[in-house]
């Protein structure tokens, strides 16, 4: 899951003012607070990331359940895409190529001969302009944009995003996703990669986290992490989380390295429906997912290794999970799964939201 780094990038961003596709822009990169009740998220316009998510557990402890840094710089040599949006297609494309309405297009190749998570420079690695950010006030909330030109990282067309995020009562963090396509079909994928730890982000792995996902199929994948293009049962298989499971209890049954896998949620695509719920014994949390989309990456951070976060915490395999809501990985080079291309006048929309709790 490796990005490139780009420091000298980062430095003039912190410095002056920001580089975003060649031209100078009058961004600066920041924090942005929101806060209701004892809930209270950071974000960076770096990524449009979410820095941290400070809630209590079930004996009144305030604690940071969000995976991060203590520094903007920091996160701009990320290398696991913590907390961040992925874009313009989140998850993998094989080859790094696909081909649309008749045309072929080449993709830039940043985890072997495939495309991760938009490119060597994605969503996740650029200066997102605030559009819009309410500090208090019964939803609080905050809004970036980030426009995408025609050809970056080999697209098509030029994209224009938002992505909202607001409190609502009852604990919830919300987070709206949208997508226009100015002159041309593009496939998009944005994936929110929030790394959750309810425990809090610096209390170990989350092997004894129970997670349960209202999925009955999965899209297995080769090697190389890209999918078969078969859409199979979990039945039988440690993926099986219909009821709810320990993460650990059957993981060494995997023959992968972990949890990484997209499961076919059920219900119908474009319904907002309870897909995930994940609670943490010890704190007392819970978190339950709601999304409109038809999939989840369920990821149980293997690959995270040596990543010194917040307070100097270092972060090692299985510290936290990732569920992304999402497109099919590799959609455009499998007819059989749900499309991922957005028209012109055909906008893109991806709802998320979070609700924790408290459970005894």
């Amino acid at each position: 899951m490796a990005k490139l780094s780009f420091f000298l990038l980062s430095v003039l961003i912190i410095v002056a003012s920001a580089i975003v596709n060649g031209s100078a822009t009058s961004e600066k990169v920041g924090i942005y607070e929101l806060k209701k009740g004892k809930m209270c998220v950071k974000f960076t316009n770096w990524g449009a990331t979410i820095v941290s998510v400070i809630l209590p557990d079930k004996y009144g402890k305030l604690g940071d359940i969000a995976l991060g840094y203590d520094s903007v710089k920091e996160y701009m040599n990320d290398t696991a895409y913590i907390g961040s949006i992925a874009g313009r297609v989140g998850n993998r494309i094989s080859g790094a190529q696909f081909t649309l309405n008749g045309v072929h297009y080449k993709l830039a190749p940043n985890e072997g001969n495939n495309t991760l998570h938009g490119g060597i420079v994605g969503f996740s690695d650029v200066v997102w302009k605030v559009n819009k950010y309410k500090k208090d006030g019964d939803a609080p909330s905050i809004e970036f944009a980030y426009h995408s030109y025609d050809g970056e990282e080999g697209f098509p067309g030029a994209l224009k995003v938002t992505v909202a995020y607001t409190l609502k009562p009852g604990n919830m963090l919300s987070v709206k996703m949208k997508a226009k396509a100015l002159n041309k079909a593009t496939p998009v994928n944005l994936i929110q990669h929030t790394y959750w730890n309810l425990g809090n982000h610096n209390s170990g792995d989350i092997l004894s986290e129970q997670v349960q996902i209202f999925a009955s199929h999965y899209t297995p994948v080769d090697s190389q992490a890209i999918p078969t293009g078969e859409i199979v049962s979990v039945k039988g298989t440690p993926y099986d989380f219909l009821k709810p499971h320990i993460v650990g209890s059957r993981i060494n049954k995997l023959l992968t390295t972990g949890y990484n896998i997209n499961y076919v949620i059920d219900g119908i695509p474009g319904k907002l429906k309870k897909i995930a719920v994940v609670k943490d014994y010890k704190s007392g949390r819970v978190m339950e997912l709601f999304t409109d989309q038809p999939g989840v990456q369920f990821y149980s951070a293997k690959f995270l290794k040596d990543v010194r976060g917040k307070g100097g915490y270092v972060y090692q395999p299985f510290g936290a999970l990732c569920l992304e809501t999402q497109a099919f990985p590799d959609a455009v080079n499998h007819p059989n799964f749900p499309s991922s291309i957005v028209y012109p006048g055909n906008d893109y929309k991806h709802v998320m939201v979070f609700k924790f709790s408290i459970s005894s």
